[in-house]
């Protein structure tokens, strides 16, 4: 009975919260084995690996990210441009439109494999890890800002130029065929 006494008493007490490169943290048997959330939190770790986000404007829209993920939790859509979309932030020219970029962090391991492939770093793994959500559906990051009627449009003018480089492709050849 002295144990539980001593026990419930020490449940006021606040645990110190040390890092897990401290010395003496397998070592701290003083207050509570648990910390009072939201008010006390863990230290985050340097090599932590949280919560994925994504920087659309430095996306080149690869697909090496989706390729590499080996519970396949993220989806992207591209769709070609007709031109030069713009340049990332390290000078890379973009030349595809991101019609869909969905990460599902229900299914994500937190491996980290598809910030590693992504060529512009613009994959990153912040460090927040507390997303709780009450809808599992809410798990799902959208970070594609194209609506579904931009989409269509941006398709709709790729295959306008496809169509004219192919008409202009045979009339090239029906010209040679005639002069021959």
């Amino acid at each position: 009975m002295s144990l539980t006494l001593k026990h419930l008493f020490s449940s006021h007490k606040r645990r110190v919260i040390l890092p897990a490169s401290d010395y003496n943290y397998f070592k701290n048997l003083e207050g509570t084995n648990t910390i009072q959330y939201p008010k006390q939190q863990l230290p985050i770790p340097e090599v932590g690996r949280y919560q994925l986000d994504v920087e659309m404007d430095d996306c080149i829209v690869c697909d090496l990210c989706a390729k590499v993920c080996p519970v396949d939790c993220i989806d992207i859509e591209a769709i070609k441009a007709t031109s030069a979309i713009g340049q990332t932030s390290d000078g890379t020219t973009k030349r595809l439109y991101a019609a869909k970029f969905d990460i599902d962090m229900a299914k994500c391991m937190y491996c980290g494999l598809c910030t590693i492939v992504c060529p512009t770093e613009c994959i990153i793994m912040t460090n927040t890890y507390d997303r709780s959500v009450v809808e599992l559906k809410d798990l799902t990051y959208e970070f594609s800002d194209m609506t579904p009627e931009m989409a269509a449009q941006k398709r709709a003018e790729f295959e306008q130029q496809q169509a004219e480089k192919q008409a202009a492709k045979l009339a090239a050849m029906q010209n040679k065929d005639t002069t021959a």
